[in-house]
């Protein structure tokens, strides 16, 4: 990056059902927050632009969504964008926002992202849920959300030596971490048995294996590292990030046991913050199906190949463990909005380097997310660091 940047605030709503709430209220919890977060020096004159993730779900505000909210927490007169890459929209969002800062081109930007999602009934949310998939040959052959992971992990458990309990111990891990988030939007841990006796949603995934949909929105406040001081003692710095993109539709794909595209991004992300996969202490994984843990695990080189399933089975990912992953509770647990999952990713993330996070506190200097959209049409991955 030509300039070094960093994160000297980020906030989040509280993820779940608030059928009294709206989009811009959403944003108003998580900025607030945010402000709550920043130490010292913040002036929202300050702020010369706003990159807003949002997939638009529902279509209660397709249009200008990112001007709707900024707007309606002061952020008056400067250059908003919505940025759309499905589930991914928030990590391209924190993206735009870094690659601003870092260019020079603004001196402080805020990433965000907003999801509306509970207002609709469940057949429009499966639909909604669809869009992101390859409309020609898997939208209208009837393939699902859940579908298409199902496939994943049809695969991915034919090939390699994981049964469903190992991904059902994904499920159990990431709802005793929710437990001890109060942003989750489930606050309650399942057990084994609970977790592989859930009903089917497609074969071999079941209920416990999937996420809900869920209203909230996050933030976070990007300036240039230099001038982090003038807001914080403590901020966590954005030493590297990578982004991709690949085929929708799984049969274009070299692998359905993988995401090549967040490959690619961990790649890069490592190449730029100087670290490889040993490096990182706590990281944030994009669980929309458990199975997706599971394959980002290796994808992100925690792993080998067809591997991964050992990090949950012996207690490798948890929240004790050598490499805590999810600690937020994950989109499994803490609630999956969307266009704010990757920003919601970087609250967590801020929180846990700045020893801030309470009961779900870790030691770690070190953090990483990992964002991806759709079964893996697009990705992102950040890495973090205090002290650097």
């Amino acid at each position: 990056m030509s300039r070094p940047v960093a994160i000297v605030g980020a906030g989040q709503s509280d993820y779940g059902d608030f059928p009294a709430l709206t989009m811009k209220d959403l944003f108003a919890e998580a900025y607030d927050e945010l402000v709550a977060s920043i130490d010292r020096g913040y002036d929202p004159a300050d702020v010369d632009a706003a990159y807003v993730g949002n997939l638009g779900t529902g279509g209660a505000q397709l249009g200008l969504a990112s001007a709707l909210c900024t707007d309606y927490v002061g952020l008056d007169g400067i250059p908003v964008e919505r940025v759309e890459n499905a589930c991914a929209s928030g990590g391209y969002a924190l993206v735009n926002a870094v690659e601003a800062v870092s260019s020079g081109e603004r001196d402080v930007a805020l990433a965000a992202g907003v999801e509306k999602m509970r207002d609709l009934s469940g057949d429009r949310s499966k639909y909604w849920l669809g869009v992101s998939g390859d409309t020609e040959y898997e939208r209208l052959a009837g393939m699902t959300f859940a579908g298409v992971y199902a496939i994943m992990a049809q695969r991915y458990l034919a090939e390699t030596d994981a049964d469903h309990d190992h991904l059902s111990m994904v499920a159990v891990k990431n709802h005793a971490n929710g437990a001890a988030n109060p942003h989750a939007q489930f606050q309650r841990e399942i057990d084994l048995e609970t977790a592989t006796g859930a009903p089917a949603v497609a074969d071999p995934l079941n209920l416990y294996d999937a996420c809900p949909t869920t209203d909230g929105a996050a933030c976070a406040l990007v300036v240039p590292a230099e001038e982090a001081a003038a807001y914080t003692d403590d901020p966590v710095h954005v030493t590297g990030y990578g982004a991709a993109s690949d085929a929708l539709a799984l049969h274009d794909r070299e692998t359905i046991t993988s995401v090549p595209a967040a490959r690619l991004a961990a790649e890069r992300a490592y190449e730029r913050a100087g670290i490889g996969p040993d490096d990182v202490d706590v990281a944030e994984v994009h669980d929309c199906f458990t199975i997706a843990e599971v394959l980002a695990y290796e994808d992100l080189g925690f792993a080998e190949r067809g591997r991964g399933w050992e990090l949950i089975a012996e207690g490798v990912t948890a929240r004790d463990g050598a490499r805590p992953v999810n600690t937020s509770g994950g989109l499994k647990s803490k609630g999956h909005p969307l266009g704010a999952t990757g920003i919601g990713q970087v609250v967590e993330l801020f929180e846990q380097l700045r020893g801030t996070a309470g009961g779900r506190q870790v030691e770690a200097t070190t953090g990483l997310s990992h964002n991806v959209g759709g079964s893996g049409g697009a990705a992102t991955v950040f890495v973090y660091e205090v002290g650097s």
